[in-house]
């Protein structure tokens, strides 16, 4: 683990390298993930920590992502409604997270600092509390991938496999959209023989609660309030939103039956 407050990414590329590849205990070949849910606890645990950290700077803040490969329906309670019926082999269910030091240099990105020392601590003492949850990735405020994200991804293939990376942009311009993005390393094979490269694969990714998650979530969005906006502002505002939702479902309906009336023409 680097103890120097700068290290190199190709000394710590060449540790995870030389690190297991997989947790202790697995055994054959594991597939990389197919797509990734995030739950909201996730979604408030990495906004906190960039606006205690990184508020009002060009900084980003990136954290550990804990969770689990797992069937939907081992915990009757999560709520994915485009997965009801179906086999959900491959589906990263994030459920956690913590953050983590880590700072890099400005003018030289390839140079960073993770703390190892501090993962592997804050890790042994959540699997305390849920010895179910592994890590399964880490997360980067972004909002775009950097190029140092490749080095960083290297560095927890010594904890899990096939890290996920998901960036959550906690500034979105676009209200309707979800503010995560997920992305797996994959190797590039080329036909004309050069060597070949890893590069980051997207995943698909949404969002998914248990039914407690959603009963918070719902409370914490009563209590949180704009003063700055007076009360009929804030009910306007809250319909035009519930408008603007409305009309993309509407226009995703209407594509779906545009589709399917193509479909039986032809």
């Amino acid at each position: 683990s680097p103890s120097s407050p700068s290290v190199s990414s190709e000394d710590m590329a060449t540790e995870a390298a030389t690190a297991p590849a997989a947790p202790a205990g697995s055994s054959g070949p594991i597939p990389p993930p197919t797509s990734v849910i995030i739950h909201p606890l996730v979604l408030l645990s990495a906004t906190d920590h960039y606006m205690r950290v990184a508020k009002d700077t060009n900084k980003r803040v990136v954290g550990v992502l804990l969770g689990a490969k797992e069937m939907v329906g081992e915990r009757d309670t999560l709520r994915i409604a485009s997965h009801e019926g179906q086999s959900t082999q491959g589906v990263v269910n994030i459920t956690n997270s913590f953050a983590l030091p880590f700072e890099e240099d400005d003018k030289d990105p390839k140079i960073f600092f993770l703390d190892h020392n501090y993962l592997e601590n804050m890790f042994a003492m959540f699997k305390k509390v849920n010895a179910r949850e592994r890590i399964v990735g880490w997360y980067s405020t972004g909002p775009k991938i950097r190029s140092s994200d490749l080095q960083i991804n290297e560095v927890f293939k010594k904890y899990t496999r096939h890290p996920v990376l998901a960036i959550i942009d906690v500034q979105p311009a676009d209200d309707m959209g979800i503010p995560t993005d997920a992305y797996v390393s994959v190797e590039e094979v080329k036909d004309d023989g050069t060597p070949t490269r890893r590069s980051f694969q997207h995943l698909p990714s949404e969002i998914g609660a248990e039914e407690a998650e959603e009963i918070g979530v719902e409370h914490l969005l009563r209590d949180i309030k704009d003063t700055t906006v007076s009360t009929l502002a804030e009910r306007v505002s809250t319909k035009l939103n519930s408008l603007r939702g409305l009309r993309s479902r509407l226009e995703e309906i209407h594509q779906y039956r545009e589709f399917r009336a193509i479909s039986a023409v032809s």
